[in-house]
């Protein structure tokens, strides 16, 4: 007998101790997965062929995988694609229990066989082989998708593709392998395996695990990351699999375009303007006109592939899209995702996920720093002796540019002293369960001097466990209530002693040319991945071999998405962050692991509100409002594109490439307060259109246009104030200077 699926069921009620946990113990103790290393326990050779295992009590229902722990025992909430009311009706009743839910989504005779060829594929973590079954709502949204190829209308004269559509499946829940499961039911579905898929990603591990897919097929990937061999690929007939390869988003520092897109130059703050002429706008021709194409887009809702994507619907005017999002569709401010790609084909929420335990919820804790400066003087003392020569508005000007932003963030004093109290919050909350922890600075170099001064931290604390009091240590813990805090930490701190003496930290941001040499260790390629693959090990594990001392990442903005480290539990938030890329950063520490109840982001810059309003929007059922035609949009556009023209043209300026003649109109108020109202307004229009193909001619005046406005906006920062030679002061000062105290916990 070879069983597939094998279950534990117990006939207890629901009032039992813990009926779910007892079968699953079972179920490892019959698999001998309770104790490896220990004596067997159970008739392993049965579970050699089991694709799943199940534990249930009638009431509730849970299935996973040999080698699951409990945390990953989940269950299974739908029956589609058979709808749930045609199986309660045939089994007589009005509501199915958990039970009935998943005998009837997971072991339907169809399902199961379904599920072992298309939905299980094997992956390392922590140096174990580990076999994942696909959940419901992946098992949903990859029939949805197959339906609506099969069903949808293919493009017309007057009419979008209707084949596509947009799965949106909340960050940890496995969206990227939802993509690897369509590709394998499309390569094995006779009527679908003819479509070439396009696969628009900048996730090497979804590659990677594509090309898997793709080995089992026969098939060859095709990575592209040119856009003139991209072309090529793509005039070719037939099936294939391809992957347009955008720079990960994750590995960059700045807010320059991804490679494929075509690039302006940028220029230099205090540097002169100078005639500029713009390329000639990277514009894929129409490359491919069958049906028989499958474009996947990876975060859907990206800004930064927007133009790519509008180049793949130009070229393939008739193929089909789905995009994948782990964030809600946003109102108004982002792309009209939907009317790109077509209506939702699954969604599956925060708060869904949560409910499943997919993902675990994350809780926000805010910090601030209270500033002083060394000698006990303010920092607007300060500021009045070093610049006693400006008028209070102007020391309010240079206060508010230069005290509150970049500068003060980067104070080595400042980011010393929350090092330190970053330090002894991980270790009172998070080391002692064995989890790691990320910072996110303000700056590459912020996150540089993070990494210093967890060092410093790391040492000193270190010495003060070692010289506590061993009387202290032996003491009865109901009996330290009476001591100070710092005694209470201290004493809680050295039980965990040698954990602490191994932890280590390290950078990891990105590197240009002329960054200092002490930096290389952050900076290099090679040296990222060795410090990815030390942090995603254990902090403590029962063979020392496979745990690492590597327990907090300092970053900028790299590993901010399609980063996956379950061992990651807190974020230290240093610098600002809204939308999107605030939704994608603090998801890291949602991963689910045993022991690991939740996910923390602390919060030391002040951007509660935001986070607050992300979260409300992550569990928000459904897009808020009617989303408006972007056919519609379109002549706006043009319209507002022709009045920003027009404020130089007006003036006799027949070309925005002359650059330098531009800027010099700009230098009376009156013009420069019309010109930016004007090109707000045509960068609003052109946000909304991209990334459809229309806005493509648009690209390369927007580089322009944005180019003058920030040549005039360093020309004329203003003619009553000009703060020429004060920022090198003011960093001076604050370096120098700043230090910090009272680091109180907000709600």
């Amino acid at each position: 007998m070879r069983p597939f699926a094998e279950g534990e069921l117990l006939r207890k009620s629901p009032a039992a101790t813990d009926p779910m946990q007892a079968g699953i113990t079972q179920l490892l103790r019959y698999s001998n997965q309770r104790d490896p290393q220990g004596p067997p326990e159970g008739p392993e050779r049965l579970f050699h062929y089991n694709q799943v295992l199940i534990s249930t009590f009638f009431y509730q229902a849970r299935a996973a995988t040999v080698g699951a722990d409990a945390t990953q025992y989940l269950e299974w909430k739908d029956t589609r694609p058979v709808p749930q009311a045609e199986v309660a009706a045939a089994l007589g009743v009005t509501q199915l229990t958990s039970q009935q839910t998943l005998v009837a989504g997971m072991l339907r005779p169809a399902h199961l066989l379904d599920l072992m060829r298309h939905f299980i594929l094997f992956h390392t973590a922590d140096g174990k082989r580990i076999k994942v079954l696909a959940r419901y709502q992946q098992f949903r949204a990859v029939h949805a998708a197959l339906h609506r190829l099969r069903t949808g209308a293919q493009r017309t004269a007057t009419a979008l593709d209707g084949r596509g559509g947009i799965i949106w499946h909340t960050q940890g829940s496995g969206k990227s392998l939802t993509m690897v499961f369509l590709v394998r039911a499309l390569r094995t579905a006779p009527d679908l395996r003819r479509f070439k898929v396009v696969v628009v990603t900048d996730r090497t591990d979804l590659e990677k695990q594509l090309r898997a897919t793709a080995a089992l097929t026969g098939e060859t990937p095709r990575r592209v990351q040119d856009s003139g061999k991209l072309q090529a690929v793509l005039r070719e007939p037939g099936p294939d699999l391809v992957f347009a390869m955008i720079q990960k988003y994750q590995e960059r520092d700045d807010d320059a375009p991804p490679a494929l897109l075509p690039t302006t130059p940028r220029k230099q703050v205090a540097e002169p303007p100078a005639v500029y002429t713009p390329p000639a706008p990277d514009l894929f021709p129409e490359l491919n006109t069958s049906p028989d194409i499958l474009v996947l887009v990876d975060e859907a809702h990206r800004s930064q592939a927007s133009t790519l994507h509008a180049n793949l619907q130009r070229a393939l005017p008739n193929c089909a899209r789905i995009g994948f999002t782990g964030t809600p569709i946003l109102m108004g401010e982002r792309k009209y995702t939907q009317e790109i790609f077509g209506p939702f084909l699954d969604r599956y929420t925060l708060q869904q996920s949560e409910a499943d335990g997919a993902t675990v919820p994350i809780f926000y804790e805010g910090r601030t720093a209270e500033a002083a400066v060394a000698d006990g003087r303010s920092l607007d003392s300060l500021f009045e002796d070093m610049f006693r020569e400006r008028s209070a508005g102007d020391l309010e000007a240079i206060k508010k540019k230069y005290a509150t932003l970049g500068n003060i963030l980067e104070a080595p004093n400042l980011i010393a002293a929350k090092a330190a109290d970053m330090l002894r919050h991980y270790i009172s909350t998070v080391l002692p369960n064995g989890f790691k922890a990320q910072v996110v600075a303000s700056s590459r170099l912020a996150a540089v001097r993070y990494q210093h001064a967890f060092v410093a931290a790391h040492q000193a604390l270190v010495a003060q466990l070692d010289a506590l009091d061993p009387a202290l240590t032996a003491r009865d813990p109901a009996t330290l209530a009476a001591q100070d805090a710092e005694t209470q930490f201290l004493v809680a701190a050295h039980q965990h002693l040698p954990v602490i003496r191994r932890l280590e930290f390290a950078a990891v941001i990105s590197g240009n040319r002329n960054d200092p040499t002490d930096w290389q260790p952050w900076i290099d390629s090679a040296r990222h991945d060795t410090h990815i693959e030390r942090f995603k090990k254990p902090l403590v594990h029962a063979d020392p071999t496979r745990q690492d001392g590597l327990a907090v990442l300092c970053v900028r903005t790299m590993l901010l998405t399609g980063f996956d480290a379950a061992v990651e539990q807190v974020m230290y938030l240093d610098r600002g962050m809204q939308g999107h890329e605030l939704l994608q950063a603090i998801a890291r520490v949602n991963r689910t692991r045993p022991g690991k109840s939740c996910g923390l982001v602390v919060d030391y810059f002040g951007v509660g509100r935001h986070l607050k309003d992300a979260l409300a929007a992550y569990s928000a059922e459904d897009v808020q409002g009617v989303l408006p035609s972007l056919r519609d949009e379109l002549p706006t556009l043009e319209a507002r594109y022709r009045r920003v023209l027009a404020v130089f043209q007006d003036a006799g300026i027949p070309s925005i490439a002359d650059t330098d003649a531009c800027v010099y109109l700009l230098a009376a108020p009156r013009v420069r307060a019309e010109f930016i109202v004007k090109l707000k307004d045509f960068l609003t229009s052109l946000d909304r259109v991209l990334p459809r193909p229309e806005a493509l001619p648009y690209v390369a005046p927007a580089h322009q246009l944005g180019f003058i406005n920030k040549s005039a906006a360093n020309l004329y920062r203003d003619e009553g104030l000009n703060l020429v030679g004060v920022g090198g002061k003011v960093r001076e000062l604050i370096d120098a200077h700043m230090i910090a105290r009272g680091i109180d916990p907000q709600v």
